[in-house]
């Protein structure tokens, strides 16, 4: 990113500063700050914002600002490692039954294990109620790492969840008896959807919708168009296009290294296996991805955004028939970026990693 001018106004209580890409001038302001770890973000409307901390956390901030309090009745979660309350999204009709759903990972009972969950709730008054369990990952895990947790629906109304391959379970990304490294696709109150791609077979987990993931940390519904992101081990992050029923490789294929330098896979290809529409090398740790169709940054319009935190920032993606032909670096002086997200006027949402967290809003500068 290229920073022509960089400086501060002082208003209405948060702080506004005005930069400029190859493209855009734009200008933020703080919305929260002082944050536990900003993780998942749903967008109700221009005046709410729901937000998870991954210690555990639902927050909210209504007209610009901060609840206080946070959410109650958000059920304990494991918060350790990458662990905690992760994913959130709202119902397609949340204005009129105000429910929710969270994706967070939670010890087993009486165990030394853990797994993924999500839950449905009504979110009334602050406060969670209804609360009903809708998944849970199968087998549980002893560690706390690459547990996935981000969702999307689809057109009909059913639920994707991504589940990770859980670190040291990688292989099981290949098998359907489990639920690491997958994409599950479930009604909203926990049942299975008639036409989900493995049903028929007894060998399979009737949830599962796509297999061979690594650590989804991304999934987006655009105009039918399933948009899935992944973190690979060191090298190869990767998008693809989610399908039912396909394999996307991991671990069989990869781009990217073990952590100590060691190969994992020889291949990158493979029949039967798809490929990815883009990769990384070395990797950027995407977080999250989000399609801009909005009018307000019109240079911006149908690009892809890839939130990322090595070393941190912003990727605009222009994409034509499904390739990426271009890439952009924005906000790279935010550091690590947890969660881009789009309002429905067109500004943006930026949320940062980390304790001291914030949340941003980024707006067009039309100041000369």
């Amino acid at each position: 990113m290229h920073l022509i001018k960089f400086y501060l106004l002082i208003s209405i209580g948060f702080l506004s500063i005005c930069l400029k890409s190859d493209t855009v001038d734009f200008k933020y302001e703080i919305l929260a700050e002082g944050l536990n770890r900003p993780w998942g973000v749903a967008i109700v409307d221009n005046d709410h914002v729901i937000f998870t901390e991954l210690s555990g956390q639902l927050r909210q901030i209504y007209q610009g600002k901060l609840i206080e309090e946070a959410v109650k009745g958000v059920p304990s979660v494991l918060y350790k490692g990458q662990g905690g309350l992760s994913g959130v999204t709202v119902d397609p009709n949340f204005k009129e039954n105000n429910i929710l759903y969270l994706a967070f990972s939670s010890r087993d009972e009486g165990e030394r294990t853990n797994t993924l969950k999500v839950i449905r709730a009504e979110l009334i008054n602050n406060s969670l109620k209804n609360i009903k369990e809708i998944f849970r990952a199968f087998p549980s895990r002893n560690t706390a790492l690459h547990y996935g947790g981000k969702m999307t629906f689809l057109d009909d109304g059913t639920l994707l969840i991504t589940s990770g391959d859980g670190f040291n379970y990688r292989e099981s990304a290949q098998q359907l008896d489990n639920h690491f490294g997958k994409i599950l696709r479930i009604n909203t109150d926990g049942s299975i959807p008639n036409d989900n791609p493995f049903l028929d077979k007894s060998y399979a987990l009737p949830e599962i919708w796509s297999y061979g993931h690594r650590n989804p940390q991304g999934l987006i519904n655009h105009e039918g168009v399933i948009y899935g992101l992944e973190h690979g081990p060191m090298g190869g992050d990767e998008i693809n296009i989610i399908e039912p029923g396909k394999n996307y490789g991991w671990p069989a294929i990869t781009y990217g290294k073990d952590y100590n330098g060691s190969i994992i896979s020889p291949f990158t290809e493979m029949d039967g296996m798809e490929q990815p529409i883009k990769y990384w090398v070395p990797s950027i740790a995407p977080s999250s991805i989000t399609y801009y169709d909005k009018n307000l940054f019109s240079e911006w319009q149908n690009n892809l955004f890839v939130s990322y935190m090595k070393p941190g920032g912003i990727r605009r993606l222009v994409v034509e028939d499904f390739k990426i032909i271009k890439e952009e670096i924005l906000f790279s002086d935010f550091s690590r970026i947890r969660s881009f997200k789009v309002f429905p006027d067109g500004s943006i949402l930026l949320a940062t990693d980390g304790n001291g967290g914030e949340i941003i809003r980024v707006t067009p500068n039309y100041e000369e």
